[in-house]
């Protein structure tokens, strides 16, 4: 079978190539992907190429497929796992796989940096035995696919959370998760895995009682209080803040006057940028944890830590790179149950044909994240163009999202399924 794809073949050399997929093993999925949403982990993939830690080949003789956040519909099931998985049945995947290598120790191999036969950006796929074999390929039962698709990024958000700790005087016991009832900061939470974070911290179970967000952009700030509101956050519990330090001359002492002047149990940094991690550091209370969210591109990326405070005020520091198959379950099972609903995540809607150029430009193209449609041929257009854009199939999407407060959503899939150009 015949698959498009989009490939990494060298540092910012992304291609989409049509070549011929290898019959499937006995061991192996064959899959249908019908969306994926960019990510910014993408786009270091494409400024590092060969150099990026995941690759796994030589990627002047084999490419790899990009792209991790997919979701899609199985077609060809191999003998080995018959019993398990269907013809015709969704999924998501967890492309963080931590297969054990020869050595026994795990392995960080993963869909979209990794394989030649499987990434998000593809009409078609492989799905290898490791997926499997590792528990990593979800059922996924909605009705939709673009929630499918933001299940990685919102598995990563949990993951961030659940890695959180704190202790108590005289034990060595990690105390694992953010500080139920206490004070959280996310600064520069407002892009859109600071909105994910924003949800997750409202609507699961292990609460802030005081959730303050920061960011220096009045208009991405105003959009965020509109998608989540302090009266929802209020109706879970949770007092939420906004709060622009762009001109405020001591932007510490503000945020610690908004709690009460105190220090906050837990800091989120959204962006890698030196002053704004420092100014996360210097917020942190007895036993406070920083969590560096935000994966810089620079591998000599450094700011500075107190380590007195490491010693005398037990402050913790951590940081994820994606979530596991846990948070990714725990992802798609809060969306299932409406508790979760990250589609304020997506901004932009593109086809096949835009992965290249939006990926290697992503860091400057404004916006939360672009939705791929991996069978259709678009150019990437932000959901607010949709009605600038003209002609009759934006003129229909923007009607059809202006009925859904300017959201994507399920109709406005099942239209760009049925009546976009084919790539």
């Amino acid at each position: 079978m015949k698959t498009k794809a989009v490939r990494i073949h060298g540092v910012n050399d992304l291609r989409l190539d049509e070549f011929e997929l290898p019959e499937i093993q006995d061991d192996e999925i064959l899959a249908k992907i019908v969306s994926d949403s960019i990510c910014m982990s993408s786009h270091k993939l494409a400024m590092q190429g060969a150099a990026h830690k995941r690759i796994r080949h030589n990627l002047t003789t084999n490419p790899v497929i990009i792209g991790h956040e997919f979701c899609g519909v199985i077609e060809k099931v191999g003998a080995r796992w018959a019993g398990k998985f269907k013809t015709g049945s969704k999924f998501a995947i967890q492309p963080a796989l931590n297969y054990p290598g020869a050595d026994g120790r795990p392995t960080l191999w993963s869909p979209g940096y990794s394989y030649e036969f499987i990434g998000g950006d593809a009409s078609y796929v492989i799905i290898p035995k490791e997926v499997m074999e590792m528990d990593c390929l979800l059922d996924y039962e909605a009705d939709n696919f673009y929630l499918g698709s933001l299940a990685e990024p919102v598995s990563c958000i949990a993951g961030a959370f659940h890695a959180q700790y704190h202790t108590v005087n005289g034990s060595y016991e990690h105390s694992m998760g953010i500080a139920e009832g206490g004070s959280l900061a996310l600064l520069a939470g407002v892009g859109p895995m600071g909105l994910g974070a924003i949800d997750y911290a409202i609507h699961n179970p292990r609460r802030p009682s005081l959730l303050v967000v920061t960011d220096i952009d009045e208009g991405r700030l105003a959009r965020a209080a509109q998608l989540l509101t302090v009266e929802d956050a209020k109706a879970s519990g949770v007092e939420l803040i906004y709060v622009n330090t762009r001109d405020i001359a001591d932007p510490i002492a503000h945020l610690k006057s908004v709690n009460g002047g105190n220090l906050y149990d837990d800091v989120f940094v959204f962006a890698p940028v030196k002053p704004v991690l420092e100014m996360g550091g210097q917020l942190l209370g007895r036993d406070g944890c920083l969590n560096f969210f935000a994966g810089p591109t620079d591998p000599s990326f450094s700011a500075n830590f107190n380590f007195y405070n490491v010693h005398y005020e037990s402050h913790h520091l951590v940081g994820t790179s994606g979530g596991n198959t846990q948070d990714m379950k725990e992802s798609l099972d809060m969306m299932a149950q409406g508790k979760l609903n990250p589609v304020f995540m997506v901004t932009h809607i593109g086809g096949l044909d835009a992965v290249p150029q939006t990926t290697i430009n992503l860091d400057k193209i404004p916006g939360g994240k672009k939705l791929i449609y991996t069978h259709k041929k678009l150019e990437l257009t932000a959901i607010d163009d949709f009605a600038e854009k003209g002609g009759a199939f934006y003129t229909a999407l923007a009607e059809i999202c202006g009925r859904h407060k300017g959201l994507w959503n399920k109709e406005a899939e099942d239209y760009l399924l049925k009546n976009a150009p084919d790539i």
